[in-house]
């Protein structure tokens, strides 16, 4: 995805680069009302101005931030796909597969929940 290529070549770990262009890309192809956006010089995608989801690196996961309220909702069903969590980011170890079909649920609901949020964060 040439939108997210800049933040992309800044991930040293060929393996993690990777891992993360292919999430931007479902992401991307998945939703593709979402609009790409790099801000805190993270990659996320937003909704009418508001945010749906964000991703970051580290050197032991990739980290995928739905905001507390995602986290709240699914806690049960990123605990069962063997995810650590925060109230604030799922971690995904990067041995670990991605739950596509958990992040795609996580997105949906971040959608759905926010259609008439007028602000950038969840108040």
């Amino acid at each position: 995805m040439e939108f997210f290529a800049e933040y992309l070549a800044g991930i040293d770990n060929p393996e993690h680069r990777k891992r993360t262009e292919e999430v931007l890309n479902w992401v991307n192809q998945t939703f593709p009302n979402l609009v790409p956006k790099v801000a805190w010089k993270q990659p996320m995608f937003t909704d009418h101005d508001t945010y749906i989801i964000g991703f970051s690196v580290s050197k032991q996961h990739l980290a995928v931030a739905p905001e507390i309220a995602g986290i709240t909702h699914f806690s049960a069903d990123i605990a069962q796909a063997g995810y650590d969590h925060t109230k604030q980011l799922v971690r995904i170890k990067w041995e670990h597969p991605v739950d596509y079909s958990l992040l795609e649920r996580m997105i949906h609901f971040n959608i759905l929940d926010k259609a008439e949020c007028t602000t950038f964060w969840r108040k």
